[in-house]
Order: structure tokens, then sequence, then C-alpha cells
């Protein structure tokens, strides 16, 4: 099912419905694989490091992933794998990465309304993620995250258990996004073209203010502009829509993502 302009009929495309649960599971799973193509144009692959998921619509307390020790660039629909609450591999044929299980396990059992969540060790991210601080609202590309990421300051090493992903999770709360202090990003959201859309925008505001920090003291944008611009495009569909110009693109260069 892809999808090839972003505008028909004059008017936005807007997020789909689904008439079966096949079809909405197919749906994610090209979703998935998409966003870690396009992870893998952004250099967001470091090594085995990084993670997509994505909560199966019948199995609610599954989730899809990306196999451990494949590279972005390569996964297809058919590659992921689908794990189970106690973190058994339950369809497809790939190794589980325990530290996608232990952090995305408990993000998805604490929020129900995440579909999707996505981390990487993406440079910046990581960068800004050392200074143990949340990000400020200095252009209008930032503002979107304003009052609407958190800072999970208790970095204790790589995570492998399910205690850490749950203080993570308390950490991340009802926002759409953390800094990991020391670690990285992550960012959630309603669909995997959220999640995705604003681990590159979370990514991006990171990148801006390291930049701008390095020459000077950026000014801050007003608290109730800022906080305006948040209410505008930091909505879910507005999170949802930014992605669909990646997913064209590449659907497009790389059609065998869907195999």
């Amino acid at each position: 099912m892809v999808q090839t302009s972003f505008v028909r009929n004059g008017s936005l495309v807007k997020p789909p419905t689904f008439t079966s649960v096949e079809a909405e599971r197919r749906h994610r799973q090209e979703r998935l694989a998409a966003a870690l193509r396009v992870f893998a144009r952004f250099d967001f692959a470091l090594g085995l490091a990084g993670h997509i998921t994505a909560r199966d619509p019948e199995l609610t307390d599954h989730f899809w992933v990306n196999p451990f020790g494949i590279h972005f660039s390569r996964i297809r629909v058919s590659d992921l794998i689908l794990v189970n609450p106690q973190g058994e591999v339950v369809r497809g044929n790939g190794a589980l990465n325990q530290a996608a299980f232990a952090i995305h396990s408990q993000i998805h059992e604490a929020r129900p309304d995440v579909i999707a969540a996505a981390h990487a060790h993406s440079f910046y991210g990581k960068t800004w993620s050392s200074l143990g601080r949340l990000l400020d609202p200095i252009t209008q590309d930032s503002a979107a995250f304003y009052q609407d990421h958190a800072l999970f300051d208790d970095f204790k090493g790589i995570v492998l258990e399910t205690s850490e992903g749950k203080r993570i999770a308390q950490a991340l709360g009802d926002r759409k996004g953390v800094i990991l202090r020391n670690h990285g990003l992550l960012t959630v959201g309603r669909s995997v073209d959220e999640a995705a859309w604003w681990f590159i925008r979370l990514e991006d505001a990171a990148k801006s203010q390291l930049l701008a920090e390095s020459v000077g003291k950026p000014i801050l944008i007003d608290h109730d502009i800022a906080l305006g611009i948040q209410k505008r495009n930091g909505t879910h569909e507005a999170g949802w829509r930014g992605f669909q110009y990646l997913w064209d693109e590449i659907t497009h260069d790389q059609p065998d993502l869907l195999d």
C-alpha cells in the first residue's frame, strides 16, 4: 500500500483508517521498515545500536521490531520480528536486541496510546544528552518540543533490565520525547510515522542548539509564542504528516523494503 502523493484532490492526506487487523498490521510493518531505511539515510545507524518498535494491532501487548544484527539500510518487512511480553520472538527468524526489549516493552506497557517508539545513537542527540539538559525553544522547529519532552538523568550503563526501561517510561511520562542522559534520544507516537518524524526533528533540534551555543547565547522564543507553536506544530497529525515526504521518497527509491 504505497502512497504516491502527499496531496490528493487538492487536500492534505490524513492518517489512514483500516477495515481489517491484517491491513493495519501490514501498514505498520511497512512504515516500520521504511522508517528504519530513512534512519539509515540520516546516518542514525551506529553498529548494533538502535531500534524502532510498532505495537501489533491485534496482540496489543506484542510489538514488531527490527532484528538484532541487520543494518537499518537492509531491513525489509519480511525481516521484522514480533516479540511477546516475556521477550520471546513469536514470529520471524531474527534475534532480539535485549536493550530494545528492556526499553520498549516498558514504554508500550506504560503508554497504551503509543503505537511506536524510536531510539538510536544519533550523533547530535547523544552529544546533547551528555549535558543533562532539556532543549530550549530557540527556533520555530525546536519549539514543537516545548514542554513536551523530558530528561532521564540517571544513566547506569547499557539498558538490559526492564526495571531500567520502566524508569525511562516514568521519566517520559505523557510527552513525545525523552533525552536519555549520556545515551541519546527516544521518541514516541500514535503511528510509526509520528515517532520516526519526532526523532528526526529532535535530533535536528539538538544539532541546532549545539551549533548555536558554540558561537554565542541563543535568544529564546517567548513562552507564549513557543507554547502556541507547540500546540500547532507538535500535534500527532503534524508528526504523522511530516513523515509522508520521507515515505514517498524511500519507497520510490528502495521499493524492496516492502518485500
